[in-house]
């Protein structure tokens, strides 16, 4: 072991949504929790993000959720339309009764704004904060978890939190796989809402759906931002290309969309793409004293919006598995890790399999064409705005995140 190393009760690699909201969830335990980060400074990319209630409820826990809201923005509706007419296909209203159901509000706020919350709660917290490490390995030694690093100092600690992405260095310990391309990529833009700005549904998420292709536009930073996101099918990236150097392919996916649609395109960033990779689920996060959590553990397509949310309650849960075992009225249990980091997976797993492949299904329905989106349309129709069947299971109180969902499940979760 390195002369240089650094010791902790808890490692975090990876400085994004995932690791920041599970440095905060321990820290908040009582545990000393040093951060690494390849980048030399941290930060987030993209554009908007939406928080749905079953995050929004676990950043009111932390008491982050007044912070995102003075930011962020409260939609009023939810409201899908097919991309060819126009024609609205159902809607649901996010406060009311929508809201007292699931005990939190709809939020969507801008990706580094969030970013940027749970930063700095981190850093009030107390978290330690270092970029500039790149983790090449970790391993279990004694009982410890090792983090070898490029620069040749090793971090040791009780437990090491792999929270470092779709491309994670650290998933090899528990899983030989790869992404999987959904052969779908993304261009976003976020531009000011000006008087020019056309004024119908600046209040409300829109997705508009269509053949291979979709688009959503919502409000950002109190409605000054509008951001947009176009999603098509790209017969570059099917054929493994992941930038393309012209917007051809971008205009062919909507040549026969409404002019709304059309027109919102001028709206994107088109220097850049976000090839969309999910991976397939995998029961066990687990090697040794290293667990993963967010996009190493669960990535996943963005068709249910739940990326940062499900990260979000990692966090929670592993927060709730620790509270009280490994953490006890100030004292610490080191030897207690291995029994809550495998109630964590426990707990997370079959719900985040569920998430990543309803997302891929829900993707595949968006973007149907011919008889299939005749039927997908008249499903939609037949839904009333205020019909919660297909969203309690997403979004219900009772989900992983809730103390009374933890200790239910607390039996189960400990035998495995």
């Amino acid at each position: 072991m390195s002369e240089h190393a650094a010791s902790t009760d808890v490692l975090v690699i990876g400085g994004g949504m995932a690791g920041l909201a599970g440095a905060l969830a321990l820290r908040e335990n009582g545990a000393e929790v040093t951060l690494v980060e390849r980048a030399p400074e941290f930060g987030e990319v993209g554009a908007g993000l939406q928080m749905a209630p079953n995050a929004s409820r676990i950043l009111q826990r932390w008491g982050l959720l007044e912070k995102a809201l003075e930011i962020g923005v409260q939609p009023k509706h939810l409201v899908f339309r097919d991309a060819i007419t126009g024609e609205e296909l159902t809607r649901q209203t996010l406060g009311g009764e929508f809201a007292e159901r699931y005990g939190a509000p709809y939020v969507v706020i801008h990706r580094s704004d969030l970013h940027r919350i749970l930063l700095e709660a981190c850093e009030a917290a107390g978290v330690k904060l270092v970029n500039d490490v790149m983790v090449e390995s970790v391993e279990t030694v004694n009982g410890r978890g090792v983090a070898h690093t490029a620069a040749g100092v090793d971090y040791e600690a009780d437990v090491v939190i792999g929270a470092d992405g779709l491309r994670s260095t650290l998933r090899p310990l528990v899983a030989n796989d790869e992404p999987v391309s959904s052969a779908y990529v993304a261009y976003r833009g976020t531009v000011p809402i000006t008087e020019s700005t056309p004024k119908a549904d600046l209040e409300d998420v829109i997705v508009y759906l269509g053949p291979d292709c979709h688009l959503v536009q919502y409000p950002l930073r109190k409605g000054e931002l509008l951001n947009t996101v176009a999603v098509f099918k790209s017969p570059s990236f099917e054929a493994g290309v992941e930038q393309y150097g012209g917007v051809d392919e971008l205009e062919a996916a909507y040549k026969d969309c409404v002019p709304a649609v059309q027109e919102a395109l001028k709206n994107l960033a088109t220097g850049i793409r976000w090839p969309m990779y999910d991976r397939d689920p995998v029961e066990n996060w687990i090697a040794g004293r290293m667990v993963l959590m967010g996009d190493a553990a669960h990535p996943m397509l963005q068709y249910l919006a739940q990326g940062a949310c499900q990260a979000i309650e990692d966090a929670a849960v592993l927060q709730d598995a620790t509270n009280g075992t490994v953490f006890t009225e100030g004292s610490v249990n080191p030897e207690a890790w291995d029994a809550a980091i495998q109630e964590f997976n426990g707990l997370r797993a079959e719900r985040t399999a569920r998430v990543q492949l309803t997302a891929r299904i829900w993707g595949e329905s968006w973007h149907v064409s011919g008889l299939a989106r005749t039927l997908r349309n008249l499903l939609f129709k037949s839904r009333k705005d205020g019909d919660f069947q297909y969203n309690d299971w997403l979004y219900g109180q009772d989900q992983p995140g809730t103390p009374e969902r933890r200790e239910a499940a607390r039996p189960a979760a400990l035998s495995v």
